[in-house]
């Protein structure tokens, strides 16, 4: 954590005597904390604050400030699409678990993933949750060279294929429309092979449970991946 990060917003008493930590706190003016855990845990405890409409607070995770409307929290001058989280691929591994992706503030997400490489070629996929079931999506792939056209599927599947993972990097882009909510996740996008005798198309399909997810993962089709990023965007709701 930073200088200015704190993990409690105290309430003090008539009379109390603050310490040299707590008049610290107070200097900071909006309180500051590592990331969305920290945050929550420091409201409604013991001697601390009751976490009430208009408060602010500042997350050094995203580099964003943000305010509680009294039901949730909106990220102060959000545009309409916000970056939640990014996280940096390692190396030469299968697969990359994010956690904290999805919550209540948004409904609908958006999943990029860029940049680093692939010790050999493949599709990559992608699990929300545990879940390694019930994954239906249909996929139509338009051959660079005009001729006939690839059609894919998934049929109660255990991941949905998201993009495509190379030695020359990886290129993935997904929405995923309500997976924090008690309802089906639906999922659209489209896969581009960088193999001059494929091609590339849209792609649509939904998870056949009623799950709410806070996490996935991202899996190499085959081989491993090294490096590159994954970034999760917020849509507004309104």
């Amino acid at each position: 954590m930073g200088a200015n990060a704190q993990t409690s917003v105290p309430a003090f008493v008539t009379g109390q005597i603050l310490t040299a930590q707590q008049q610290t706190e107070i200097n900071t003016g909006i309180p500051v904390f590592a990331t969305s855990v920290e945050r929550d845990a420091a409201f409604g405890g013991t001697g601390e604050k009751v976490l009430a409409e208009g408060q602010y607070a500042f997350l050094e995770s995203t580099n964003q400030t943000l305010v509680y409307d009294g039901s949730s929290w909106l990220v102060v001058g959000a545009s309409g699409l916000t970056l939640i989280s990014s996280t940096t691929i390692g190396s030469a591994v299968a697969s990359v678990t994010v956690s904290g992706a999805f919550s209540s503030t948004y409904e609908n997400y958006k999943i990029m993933v860029s940049g680093g490489t692939a010790s050999t070629g493949g599709l990559l996929a992608l699990q929300l949750g545990a879940t390694t079931t019930g994954y239906y999506a249909s996929n139509i792939r338009y051959n660079y060279n005009g001729v006939a056209a690839l059609a894919f599927d998934n049929n109660a599947a255990s991941f949905t294929r998201i993009g495509w993972a190379d030695t020359n990097g990886l290129n993935a882009a997904v929405e995923l429309l309500s997976p924090e909510l008690a309802k089906n996740t639906f999922m659209a996008g489209g896969i581009a092979v960088a193999l001059t005798n494929n091609g590339a198309g849209p792609y649509h399909g939904f998870l056949n449970n009623t799950t709410q997810y806070t996490a996935f993962t991202l899996i190499a089709g085959t081989g491993t991946l090294t490096g590159g990023t994954i970034r999760v965007y917020g849509y507004a709701n309104s």
